[in-house]
């Protein structure tokens, strides 16, 4: 069993495993385990440009941050579990005990982060009932959202990116992913505030 299963490897999902990933050393994430789902069969990030991103030289092709980021996760965290070319389908249980079904296998996870964009093909059956449209998007765009409050669908349910409701920008999805990801941990800290910063000052 994952203690979290991030569905979707694009900007948000992929931002919210490094920082689950860069905890592990904390006594509060001893053991968890961590997996991201990275299948994205469409997502506007493989046909953008930036140019107005902080931290992303001028010119970087979306495609090239996909590859990368996922390549980063690999090298900087490889106890994060990584499962390539599966969609998922269902998504049953409750807090604690969740069985996510994907086309080819099912997993167990304590928790769930759902990080896949707002196209209103979203067509994950048991979570359905907290679609509605998109409350940033112009309404012709016809794009949808889960309903959420800070982030928090269900005890256990978390969304992330433009499916929470945000806008369309890469800063705001990474945003979003790492605002997550240290409720998360906050929750595994026992409700302490809780996140992880390097620092160049540290032995």
């Amino acid at each position: 069993m994952f203690d979290v299963l991030i569905i979707g490897g694009g900007v948000s999902g992929v931002s919210g495993a490094l920082i689950l990933g860069s905890a592990h050393a904390k006594p509060y994430a001893e053991g968890k385990k961590v997996a991201i789902l990275t299948h994205q069969k469409a997502t506007a990030l493989q046909d953008a440009i930036f140019n107005n991103a902080y931290g992303i030289p001028q010119g970087k092709l979306g495609k090239e941050i996909m590859a990368e980021s996922l390549q980063h996760l690999t090298e900087a965290y490889p106890h994060v579990t990584q499962i390539e070319k599966e969609k998922v389908m269902s998504v049953v249980g409750e807090a604690g005990n969740f069985t996510v079904t994907t086309n080819k296998n099912s997993y167990t996870t304590k928790a769930i982060v759902v990080a896949v964009g707002s196209a209103p093909t979203f067509n994950i059956e048991g979570l359905m009932q907290y679609v509605i449209p998109h409350g940033k998007a112009l309404p012709k765009k016809n794009r949808i959202q889960l309903k959420n409050n800070d982030h928090l669908v269900a005890e256990g349910i978390y969304v992330t990116g433009t499916l929470a409701g945000w806008r369309s920008q890469l800063a705001i999805a990474a945003g979003s992913g790492a605002a997550v990801a240290t409720d998360i941990m906050t929750v595994w800290n026992n409700g302490v505030p809780a996140q992880y910063h390097d620092s160049t000052r540290k032995k």
